[in-house]
């Protein structure tokens, strides 16, 4: 690869080129590197090497049943308690109405994530997936996270495997990736203390493997931790997905400074930079060289720059939405959903093939034969 201005990065373009997979320490490098140009052209050789041209995206409805939740995350806005202003919690008919009212021809997926109630039976969860399976037929449910799962592990007193495999037995076609933040315990002491430990997060996902549930992995960044940090989450992700292959796709997500506690202690109002974000990417696409998809998720991107992610390793957009509400809460500006054409004319502009998927990445519909 010629150009390379950091000679720090030509050891590393070799391996990357040969299919050989980066150490620890190089990755910090990359993340360290002024050499951008470079950076971003690694990213995007790894990622056309896996999917060409190909741009995915999902048309989905995003759910929470509840945002009742007493775990008390301080980077998070979405959460209420019994009695709060804005707190919702819906029976298994309200849900399947509410989801209705949203349902829009050839959804492929709902995706459900939301608080960890203290009340509701793990029952409650597993009619809920049946009732959608029942009065959306076709429609794939990824719902709960690890967090949530833990979660669902001790309100029923049983081990985390017998409640992925009832959850898959109701019908639960995969799992989101959220709850992951940051695998580190220094920080996740000071910004989710009460919520699963990164041991418990990777051994639910690695259950969730060996019972076929496929699952995504996500990240939260920008807040507390350090770049050490970030690198140390991905290097557990890495070493998992070597054991199982069942992890799907990663997907890095900003942290949004407004109306959350860890916000306020930090005094922190700005959102993260562009080139933080593209950076993260792309350091992602190169040290995940396991994973299949790095997700650039246009909701906390914005669409405008998950445009630009296109060129830095992202092979993955997310979806439709329709209406999501947890990284509104706490302050996104974007819109709370995009349609399938506004989502296929974004890929198609930045020169790359829009193609819709389902939520275990099979192909839907290609929209467009060639980059434009």
């Amino acid at each position: 690869m010629r150009g390379i201005q950091d000679s720090r990065l030509i050891p590393i373009a070799e391996k990357v080129l040969g299919g050989e997979r980066i150490s620890f320490q190089e990755g910090l490098i990359l993340y360290e590197t002024k050499d951008l140009p470079t950076l971003m052209r690694l990213a995007n050789w790894v990622r056309e090497r896996k999917h060409g041209h190909k741009t995915y995206f999902v048309h989905s409805l995003r759910f929470s049943q509840t945002n009742l939740c007493y775990v008390g995350c301080t980077f998070c806005a979405f959460q209420r308690r019994f009695g709060e202003e804005g707190a919702w919690d819906y029976s298994v008919e309200e849900a399947v109405e509410w989801v209705r009212a949203r349902y829009q021809p050839g959804l492929t997926e709902i995706h459900i994530s939301s608080g960890h109630h203290p009340k509701r039976p793990f029952q409650y969860y597993l009619d809920l997936v049946r009732a959608l399976k029942e009065n959306f037929p076709g429609v794939q449910v990824k719902a709960w996270t690890a967090a949530e799962i833990h979660h669902f592990s001790k309100i029923a007193r049983l081990p985390y495997r017998e409640i992925l495999q009832a959850l898959k037995e109701a019908g639960l076609d995969a799992m989101p990736g959220g709850g992951a933040e940051i695998f580190a315990e220094r920080v996740r002491k000071q910004i989710a203390k009460n919520k699963v430990d990164a041991k418990g997060w990777l051994e639910i996902h690695r259950t969730a493997h060996e019972l076929g549930l496929p699952t995504n992995a996500t990240m939260l960044y920008g807040h507390i931790e350090t770049l050490e940090e970030r690198l140390d989450h991905m290097d557990r992700l890495r070493a998992l997905q070597d054991e199982t292959r069942g992890f799907m796709s990663f997907i890095p997500l900003a942290f949004q400074p407004d109306g959350n506690a860890l916000a306020q202690a930090l005094g922190k109002r700005e959102f993260t930079t562009g080139l933080d974000d593209l950076r993260n990417l792309a350091v992602a696409r190169i040290y995940l060289d396991n994973f299949p998809h790095i997700k650039g998720y246009w909701a906390t991107l914005t669409p405008e720059l998950a445009q630009v992610s296109l060129d830095w390793g992202v092979s993955d957009i997310d979806g439709t939405l329709i209406e999501e509400k947890i990284v509104h809460a706490a302050g996104s500006p974007t819109p709370q959903g995009l349609t399938k054409e506004a989502l296929a004319e974004i890929i198609l502009k930045a020169g790359r093939i829009p193609v819709e998927r389902d939520a275990l990445y099979n192909e839907v519909r290609v929209w467009a034969k060639t980059p434009a």
